[in-house]
């Protein structure tokens, strides 16, 4: 009995077929080897055509497109060589010949758009570039390569703004750190412009992070972009510090205070302190140092508002050791009654010495009630503090005190 076994006629036929698309897909490749200088030369043509953008782009960028456009089309006819070899490795083969930096030229839409231009180019000339037979092959091949390139492209735009995200975040912490310590003056309009800064005048504020401090920092920044603010934030420890370029929106005098006020609620429990405007980043150390130290001393006025004015703050900072607070105060009140001669400071000195007695300070000084209250509004003139309200009270005596230290030596 004859046991050889032989193939079926279905297998034979199987095999046949198998080894026909092999050759169809051989040919077909050496087409598209033939053709992949004329299909990248055509592709970036018909971007030229269609795509308004790419116009626009600088000749460096185009160049750079056209180069990924050819590398494109060469690593399909690669993988469509080797067809075992599964999903192609689209990320290096094609956008890894472009620089990182493209990506900002480049929206992920701009992308797709390029895409599909390529896509058209190759599908118009699909019945040429296939081999006899080979069309229907090539054309599904090419539609898996371009669903391929597309998730690429969603994860290279998607990695490249994971890496600016933390490239930003560590770029801020660093403006931050060197506004507080005030080193690197001369870097922060640099630094600043890496991150896109262009407005002015330029506010700090400093609060508590709260339990979600990384949160707090993500509500801060949005909030404050939406506002259509630059800024800069960075966290130390619970002390969240917040660097607000404003613009021109608001009047001078409401400035601090208006464009912090939005911003204030996102900040954890506690006091919020905002620090004077400067004209621009690089004086934005003194605002910065002035919120944060008006942070610190926040304790020591439980009623301020929020957010409070680290100016408003003077005092407290003055009393915890802040050496600018002091002379901020002593030139902003002690020096102006100094100047106005011993009538003003005798009379602002006796006043607050008896329980803010209009009646008792004239007895004191024998002159007119009406002259005490003549002086007292030229102090509240000069320094801009109501010596009859009990906050401008105790600013005045503070000050009038760190003012004679001073006079002395003691400061």
């Amino acid at each position: 009995m004859n046991t050889e076994s032989h193939p079926s006629p279905d297998e034979g036929s199987t095999e046949q077929d198998a080894t026909e698309q092999d050759r169809i897909r051989a040919e077909t490749v050496r087409r598209l080897e033939r053709s992949m200088g004329t299909i990248g030369t055509a592709a970036v043509a018909r971007m030229e055509e269609r795509l308004g953008w790419f116009r626009r782009m600088s000749a460096e960028d185009r160049s750079w497109i056209g180069l990924v456009a050819q590398s494109g089309v060469a690593a399909f006819v690669d993988w469509f060589r080797n067809p075992v070899r599964g999903r192609p490795a689209i990320t290096v083969e094609v956008f890894g010949t472009a620089p990182r930096e493209l990506t900002r030229s480049v929206s992920l839409q701009q992308t797709v758009d390029m895409i599909r231009v390529v896509i058209d180019v190759v599908e118009v000339q699909v019945e040429e570039l296939a081999a006899p037979g080979g069309a229907q092959q090539l054309r599904e091949a090419v539609l898996r390569y371009t669903r391929e390139v597309a998730f690429s492209s969603a994860k290279v735009y998607a990695r490249a703004a994971e890496a600016r995200g933390a490239w930003d975040a560590r770029l801020e912490a660093l403006i931050v750190d060197a506004l507080l310590h005030g080193d690197r003056e001369e870097g922060l309009q640099t630094w600043g412009s890496a991150l896109g800064w262009s407005h002015t005048p330029v506010i700090a504020v400093a609060g508590d992070a709260g339990e979600e401090g990384t949160k707090v920092l993500d509500d801060i920044r949005a909030a404050a972009r939406r506002l259509g603010h630059d800024v800069l934030a960075g966290r130390q420890g619970r002390r969240v510090v917040v660097v607000v370029g404003v613009g021109d929106r608001y009047a001078a005098d409401d400035l601090p205070v208006a464009a912090a006020e939005p911003l204030s609620g996102l900040f954890g429990p506690g006091p919020v302190v905002v620090g004077p405007a400067v004209p621009d980043l690089r004086a934005a150390g003194a605002s910065a140092r002035a919120a944060v130290n008006g942070l610190r001393a926040a304790v020591a006025w439980p009623d301020a508002p929020r957010p409070v004015l680290a100016d408003d703050l003077l005092p407290e900072r003055a009393l915890r050791g802040d050496t600018d607070a002091r002379r901020q105060l002593v030139e902003e009140v002690y020096v102006p009654l100094q100047g106005a001669g011993s009538p003003l400071l005798d009379t602002l000195s006796v006043y607050l010495e008896h329980a803010s007695s209009l009646e008792a300070t004239a007895r004191m000084l024998f002159v007119h009630p009406n002259t005490v209250r003549y002086r007292l509004s030229r102090i509240a003139e000069l320094t801009g503090r109501i010596p009859s309200d009990g906050r401008g009270s105790f600013v005045l005596r503070v000050a009038v005190a760190l003012g004679r230290l001073a006079e002395h030596g003691e400061d």
